[in-house]
């Protein structure tokens, strides 16, 4: 189903940020190559530098958390007198997410993390999850592996103290995770060890294992079960209005307003009793923005409204109207990346020598193929979709994710060939869109973005589609120039269907942030697969005769 644009409906002024900050601006006759290599460093933090404490997305106090009972670096105490900042012990241990809630906090804050990491750019000043991922690539590619080493160890940091690898390391993040990366990172880690000093690759890939195990029990933990397929969902452990979007704290009001507007549109998400109440009115800028004329959102739509924040894709209509039922569904994105997981985890222990470990893990990486073949794959329209578990109804909206099973390296010959030919509905000039709806919403049409463009295009490539792998690199590319070009910044997302056109989203995160970490590396990979001609990080699983 097609939706109107947003925009013109609501009519809402777009609001694009300028924000001049701290990332370096290029000009005309600078190689976006060189003003990747100096955006690195800009977008590089230490817990121990004031800028890095700062939450451009929220007042109020600055405060950073270390874990319960852990000793407060000096360098860390001394960020009291040095930026005027709280430092202060969380008050118990975390061993699991959801152990301990952000509510229960009395102001928000940054969480410690031992090592320096690189943030994706404007609002978004912490270590993201699956930005992460990424930005490692872009790392390893210009040689910085002692950075992204120290990315991923950060990560390890988060697991073992604050429960579980968080959307960020900000407590109001602590019920939440995102899409499941980290087996690539470690991966991505190992081979650049590996090339310099093997025995002390493998030394920290075994240290490595304990942790992949623990992140990806969360996924296979009740509350990500997507019923009785066998699959995984999105989901968020708290309730109620994300704090994080004081910065654009219209936004549920935008929601209610539109599914006002459109009664035609059935969904539950609306409620006028005191049930559908997020919380008391004025306790936050948020929530005192979730009412209009006497309408309020559900408390099940905000529980999906966080969900798809832990998808990353916030906001489409992937999952209906504001992705307003995400927890219904099981995603492909996510159980095409569980799937690459447990086939790295069963490759990994082969490098260690543990047979009986890789099976039970190659078993875990089969048992989920069969159940994405049984559930995701549609036959009749030959691509890879969403599943609703709770209808028992595969999703009809076709989306960039459905190019994540070739990426994963599951996909038959059959079923890559028939992927590749449907998402040609989303091609541009200016690279892959998300959507062909057009919503109003940054992860739809007309959009692209540098995360679900190199999937494509890194999958495309291993199955031997080098020319659609092509395309699509020059275009994505072409739009990153154009932009540059007229303004001498790289962006999070671009208008791919007129890469000239500046990016007007209609509620939701209304910026179109500088910086910015994913964008940089999706250059750089893309530009270095036109050079190769193939990815150099295809998935061992794919079927011997599928490159061709």
């Amino acid at each position: 189903m097609r939706y109107l644009p947003l925009l013109l409906l609501l009519c809402l002024t777009p609001a694009i940020a300028q924000q001049q900050e701290q990332q370096p601006q290029g000009q005309a006759d600078v190689p976006v190559e060189q003003y990747i290599r100096k955006g690195w460093s800009s977008l590089t933090r230490s817990i121990t530098d004031c800028a890095t404490v700062h939450d451009p997305k929220l007042s109020g106090p600055s405060v950073v958390y270390v874990p319960h009972g852990y000793t407060i670096p000096a360098s860390l105490a001394a960020l009291r007198t040095k930026c005027n900042v709280r430092v202060e012990r969380l008050p118990r241990v975390i061993a699991k997410e959801g152990d301990l809630m952000p509510s229960e906090l009395k102001s928000p804050g940054l969480l410690y993390l031992p090592h320096r990491y690189v943030v994706p750019g404007g609002r978004f000043n912490e270590m993201y999850g699956w930005d992460s991922y990424f930005i490692l690539l872009g790392l390893l590619a210009e040689g910085r592996e002692p950075l992204a080493q120290g990315i991923v160890e950060n990560f390890f940091f988060e697991i073992e103290n604050y429960g579980a690898i968080l959307n960020a390391n900000r407590t109001y993040y602590l019920t939440r995770s995102q899409p499941p990366f980290l087996s690539r990172m470690v991966d991505e880690v190992y081979k650049s060890i590996n090339k310099r000093d093997p025995d002390a690759a493998k030394a920290w890939l075994d240290k490595s294992m304990p942790y992949l195990e623990r992140d990806h029990a969360l996924w296979t933990s009740d509350a990500h079960k997507a019923g009785d397929t066998g699959l995984a969902r999105y989901f968020d452990l708290g309730s109620g209005p994300v704090p994080e979007m004081e910065d654009d704290s219209t936004y549920y009001v935008d929601v209610i307003k539109w599914l006002l507007a459109h009664p035609e549109t059935k969904t539950s998400y609306l409620t006028q009793s005191k049930e559908g109440q997020a919380c008391a009115s004025g306790a936050s800028a948020v929530c005192a923005n979730t009412e209009y004329q006497g309408w309020r959102l559900t408390p099940a739509f905000y529980r999906s409204d966080r969900a798809m924040r832990e998808s990353g894709f916030d906001v489409s209509f992937r999952f209906g109207p504001f992705s307003g039922s995400t927890t219904d569904y099981a995603p492909v994105c996510l159980n095409a990346l569980l799937y690459r997981y447990e086939a790295d985890l069963a490759g990994f222990y082969t490098r260690l020598g543990d047979d009986t470990k890789a099976k039970q893990w190659t078993d875990a990486a089969e048992a989920r193929k069969g159940a994405i073949n049984r559930y995701l794959w549609d036959a009749r329209t030959g691509n890879f979709t969403d599943y609703d578990f709770v209808h028992h109804r595969r999703s009809t909206y076709l989306y960039a994710t459905a190019a994540y099973p070739l990426w994963a390296g599951l996909a038959t010959r059959a079923q890559a060939a028939s992927t590749v030919r449907r998402l040609r509905a989303l091609e541009h000039e200016g690279g892959l869109a998300m959507s062909t709806t057009t919503s109003g919403m940054q992860w739809d049409a007309p959009f692209g973005w540098a995360p679900a463009n190199w999937i494509a295009v890194d999958g495309m490539s291993c199955y031997g589609y080098a020319a659609a792998a092509s395309r699509i690199s020059h275009g994505f590319m072409h739009s990153i120039r154009e932009n540059y070009e007229r303004d001498g910044t790289l962006r999070e997302k671009y208008n791919v269907a007129d890469p000239q056109k500046d990016v007007e989203v209609a509620a939701g995160y209304k910026s179109n942030v500088i910086g910015f970490g994913w964008t940089n590396a999706a250059y750089l990979k893309m530009n270095g697969l036109l050079f190769a001609g193939r990815s150099s990080d295809c998935a061992t699983t794919i079927p011997a005769r599928a490159a061709r």
